[in-house]
């Protein structure tokens, strides 16, 4: 038994993930986004609300009686449950992310990404279970525990777990690579949507709306996936580098360091803060557009989207259902956004610089909020809509851009702990984005504004984010020479890459089979381009 589970224990360890002279580094790429593009269907969650709020009733809520305390209503079972106590599984999501990764992140680089990876898959899959058996009870504590807290904590593992690997991995082209990774986080929900839909569709009967079945469906083919993912994961031997590249500290960036800062100490760095600041602005800004991106467009523009000059309050219930298809659609364009925002953005930011793209987001982002309102005025939806799609690609390219802004700033050797507690960022943003939105929205409507011009404030006020944002950017500079690791203050772990051999220079061209390549890009690339195609089909209402 000890013999078996020391086997086990070894099989686990970061030392057993150093690659072999043979291998591509064309494999890892794939084995992050198998775990990204499940985990990813965190932000595809609301495709459960409606059915979960009729799961008792099926084809009708029941509602609990008004005076159901709170804690009564965690447990009742014969009483649906309402869409905003479900929508707290979606809080959870984030903050617990945020959370794990800040937590984690410094266990993470020590144990290595399969070990991560599995904890991961363990936490996201097992908290779906949890969430089944909580549906199938008619039990709501046992899904805000379930998907929420356990799956939340496997979203933050699996999110940092593939970025500190691929950096070190992609040294010569760190944006790109972590770009790839965090895209698929993006595409999550274009795949899994979809699929709950279907399966929901497959599983419902007279007494049953089919969820818990299709929670443990999931769960079976993200377990499958995600433990592929993980133990596809390699770790370079120490000092690795690509055949040809120049290391940084030849070249003539001050911007991007070859020394590494100690996790504790970059988080003391006013660097750190700076970039922190930088990140939490971005996506607060983002992500209240994003909230409110289909409401946005219906009220601004109304009747106009069907060829009515009239506007969204005086539409009937049927012209309002067709216009909320066509805002459907926008909400889809506006994920492929997000999506090629990140690897577009991501990439681009290796010849700009990460400090410049970071500055490229704040500027045009600044024309383009402050811009919505006359856009809007002027009753053309595509200046509207190519307008919100570049906000978008941004609000992703800030999420791919960052972890190479890192590695530039603290070196690679704990950039995923780093960028792990970087992450509050996103759970400030997530609580401050909406809120702001949201309650400067019902202020403009009580002060008796129209609907079509109850954002224009708002947008100007995001874009005041941005101006905040841009003068943390400006004021990063590099990273003070006091603050570099040295080798004899590094712990062992981090100077050996925690491989326990010996480092080494390797920059022979990989001998690992291009077939082998091929099929785990395929076995990622075929469903991400199914979600990409279906995306685009509800997208294309746009245009009638």
């Amino acid at each position: 038994m000890s013999v078996g589970l020391a086997a086990d224990s070894r099989f686990l360890s970061r030392e057993r993930t150093v690659a072999a002279p043979s291998f591509n580094r064309w494999l890892v790429p794939p084995a992050a986004l198998a775990i990204h593009l499940c985990i990813g269907m965190a932000y595809g969650f609301s495709v459960f609300w409606l059915p979960l709020s009729r799961a008792v009733g099926i084809t009708q809520p029941i509602a609990c009686p008004a005076e159901m305390g709170f804690l009564a209503g965690l447990t009742a079972a014969n009483c649906d449950w309402k869409i905003s106590q479900l929508g707290w599984m979606y809080t959870l999501f984030f903050v617990l992310l945020g959370c794990s990764a800040a937590v984690w992140g410094g266990w993470l680089e020590r144990a290595g990404p399969r070990k991560a990876g599995l904890v991961s898959a363990l936490c996201w899959c097992g908290g779906l279970l949890i969430s089944a058996l909580g549906v199938y009870l008619h039990q709501l504590w046992m899904l805000w525990l379930g998907s929420g807290v356990i799956g939340g904590i496997g979203l933050g593992l699996g999110y940092i777990s593939p970025v500190s690997t691929l950096i070190k991995w992609f040294p010569d082209r760190r944006g790109m690579a972590t770009g790839m990774a965090i895209m698929g986080f993006g595409g999550g929900a274009m795949i899994g949507a979809p699929l709950a839909d279907w399966l929901m569709r497959q599983f419902a009967s007279p007494t049953s709306v089919g969820v818990w079945q299709t929670f443990v469906a999931m769960a079976l083919i993200y377990a499958v996936f995600m433990t592929a993912g993980a133990l596809g994961y390699r770790v370079p031997p120490e000092d690795w580098k690509p055949a040809g590249w120049t290391p940084p500290a030849t070249t003539k960036s001050a911007m991007v360091s070859s020394k590494n800062v100690d996790l504790d100490v970059a988080t003391r760095t006013p660097q750190f803060w700076l970039i922190w600041a930088a990140l939490c602005l971005n996506v607060s800004a983002g992500i209240g557009v994003i909230g409110m991106a289909s409401p946005m467009l219906q009220e601004v523009f109304g009747g106009h989207l069907i060829g009515l000059d009239l506007p969204f309050g005086q539409l009937d219930a049927g012209q309002k259902a067709q216009i909320a298809a066509i805002a459907a659609g926008f909400t889809g364009l506006l994920s492929l956004c997000n999506i090629g925002g990140r690897f577009l953005w991501a990439t681009s930011s290796d010849r700009l610089g990460r400090k410049l793209t970071f500055a490229i987001f704040f500027l045009l982002g600044m024309v383009l909020y402050a811009a919505v309102p006359t856009l809007a005025g002027l009753g053309t939806t595509l200046l509207f809509v190519l307008a919100m799609g570049v906000i978008i690609s941004m609000y992703g390219g800030g999420f791919a851009t960052v972890p190479a802004y890192l590695a530039d700033m603290f070196g690679t050797k704990m950039v995923g702990a780093i960028h792990g507690r970087l992450l509050t960022a996103w759970a400030t943003a997530g609580i401050l984005g909406p809120v702001l939105v949201n309650y400067l929205r019902e202020y403009q409507l009580a002060a008796g504004l129209p609907n079509a011009q109850a954002y224009n404030q708002t947008m100007y006020i995001l874009a005041g984010l941005l101006v905040l944002g841009l003068i943390c950017n400006l004021l990063v500079r590099p990273v003070a020479a006091r603050h570099h690791m040295t080798e004899a203050a590094a712990p062992a772990a981090a100077r050996s890459g925690a491989t326990g051999i010996r480092p080494t220079t390797r920059t022979a061209e990989p001998t690992t089979s291009s077939a082998l390549v091929v099929l785990a890009w395929a076995a990622v690339g075929l469903p991400l381009a199914a979600g990409v195609l279906i995306t685009l089909q509800k997208a294309a209402i746009l245009l009638h």
